[in-house]
């Protein structure tokens, strides 16, 4: 992940939050649907887990130009998450329902190169998560 790749996930998220619930229903739909699977692993109130999505996320996407201040809370999160039946493989699915989610939350200014910064974005963090709950073998898969 590049500078210019921050920089581009930085600006381009202040135009999700604005609309960040209806971001988080459209990322939760498109989930449950590419992944069904997945769906009784969220059984509390979906009200309050989009509003998690959302604020982990501007966490993130705030802390990208310095790593090291978000890196060990995302290790620590994704640790929890196999206690929920998270595995290595929902990560990918996840990244599939953000991107397909900012494509459609950003509209016409979604562009291949915002999309491969969001993709080395999502793919640094993800996999560091992946390396921290299942070693770094599972992230390198």
């Amino acid at each position: 992940m590049t500078p210019d790749h921050v920089k581009l996930v930085q600006d381009s998220f202040a135009k999700i939050d604005p609309i960040a619930d209806t971001a988080a229903t459209l990322f939760y739909g498109r989930l449950f649907e590419i992944a069904p699977e997945v769906k009784p692993l969220f059984r509390g109130d979906m009200t309050e887990q989009r509003r998690k999505l959302m604020k982990t996320l501007t966490v993130v996407v705030n802390g990208l130009s310095n790593l090291d201040s978000i890196l060990p809370a995302a290790g620590s999160l994704a640790k929890r998450h196999v206690a929920y039946g998270v595995t290595p493989t929902h990560y990918r699915l996840v990244g599939e329902a953000l991107l397909w989610t900012l494509e459609r939350g950003i509209g016409p200014e979604w562009t291949p190169s915002l999309r491969r910064a969001w993709s080395a974005a999502y793919a640094t963090i993800s996999n560091f998560m992946i390396g921290e709950a299942y070693g770094r073998e599972a992230a390198a898969e």
